[in-house]
């Protein structure tokens, strides 16, 4: 592929105008707008680009080397599959879908198009999740025994813009939830320790919040390497948090967005700064960037889809990534239906 790429992008909410603002800031002017009129964001942003309302047509009309897939999750694969069919590179905004159906159909798809694909899984970018990965895969907290993450936000807070109620985050019919909407922690959690098992999952609409899907998730992992896991997430936490811990043999390691900071205790390694009785002064921090905010991490993964799509570099999370994430989100839903583990 040549170094000019065409980019198509199909829904234009909050995600897919930050992926459009980005591929603009970084030089690229050569993309299509897919819309459906649907979004309750301001016209004049998309000004002065090619829109069409038929895929199909504007896949064969301006032939794009490149797709990103952000409209509402429920949808993707309407998008991917001909997207990849055609030949594209596609940047899929997680989850893949709202269920297993069709995934299929889509690896089928990319294999007579001979597209690649980027999971939209951002957090893979953060410079303290590359760090805790670095950390914990040099063995510097020995062998791992357990993790545990916890997501809570507030749903009404994350487009203040429109009403929580009508985005697909809140709807069962647009694939909406808390578990797939905050599937992150179930792709960065076995990314750091290894892979899953078994898990069991109790999910709930517990909040007084006005969605019809479940607002509040408990997870537990057991992972390939005997570790054992936990993950929370919820719809209703103010002020939001979101941190993980994990323990080993020889330590511990916690990360916590509000900072960005990763943080490592290492048992065997004696700190400057001296040891209490309980070991007080042994972390060593490690610090994002000061210019580091968090459109950095989107602006990295676009850097990185841009040069996967012109087949520069393999992509870091590839769709069987995403189908590995699907397959947990399934299985949590299935355990909280059941109450039983199951076994992936």
């Amino acid at each position: 592929m040549s170094q000019s790429t065409k980019f198509l992008i199909a829904g234009l909410g909050s995600i897919g105008r930050r992926h459009m603002r980005n591929l603009i800031a970084l030089g690229e002017k050569d993309i299509v707008l897919f819309r459906t009129r649907k979004a309750t964001m301001p016209e004049e942003d998309l000004a002065g680009f090619p829109q069409e309302t038929d895929l199909h047509l504007a896949l064969e009309k301006h032939k794009p080397d490149a797709v990103i897939v952000s409209n509402p999750t429920s949808l993707h694969l309407d998008v991917a599959i001909p997207a990849a069919e055609a030949g594209c590179s596609l940047l899929l905004e997680k989850p893949l879908s709202h269920s297993m159906d069709r995934i299929d159909d889509l690896e089928s798809a990319l294999k007579r198009g001979g597209g690649r694909v980027v999971v939209g899984f951002q957090f893979r970018f953060h410079p303290g999740l590359v760090k805790a990965k670095q950390l914990i895969s040099a063995g510097e907290i020995g062998r791992v025994i357990s993790a545990h993450v916890h997501f809570g936000e507030y749903l009404p807070a994350w487009h203040p813009w429109e009403d929580y109620r009508q985005g697909y985050a809140a709807r069962a019919d647009m694939g909406g939830g808390v578990v797939l909407t905050q599937c992150h922690s179930l792709d960065y959690l076995p990314w750091l320790v290894g892979k899953v098992e078994s898990v069991w999952g109790f999910t709930a609409k517990l909040s007084d919040l006005e969605v019809d899907v479940e607002d509040t998730a408990k997870i537990g992992l057991r992972f390939e390497n005997g570790a054992l896991g936990s993950i929370h997430l919820d719809y209703n936490q103010q002020p939001p948090a979101h941190y993980f811990e994990v323990i080993g043999t020889k330590g511990s390691l916690q990360w916590n967005l509000a900072d960005g900071a990763t943080q490592i205790y290492r048992a065997e390694s004696p700190s400057p700064a001296g040891r209490g009785a309980r070991g007080e002064g042994a972390w060593d921090v490690y610090q994002p960037s000061p210019a580091f905010e968090r459109n950095a991490m989107f602006m990295d993964e676009m850097r990185h889809f841009i040069a996967v799509a012109r087949g520069e570099v393999e992509s870091s999370c590839p769709l069987e990534e995403g189908i590995r994430v699907m397959k947990l989100a399934m299985a949590v839903k299935e355990s909280s239906s059941t109450g039983r583990a199951i076994s992936l």
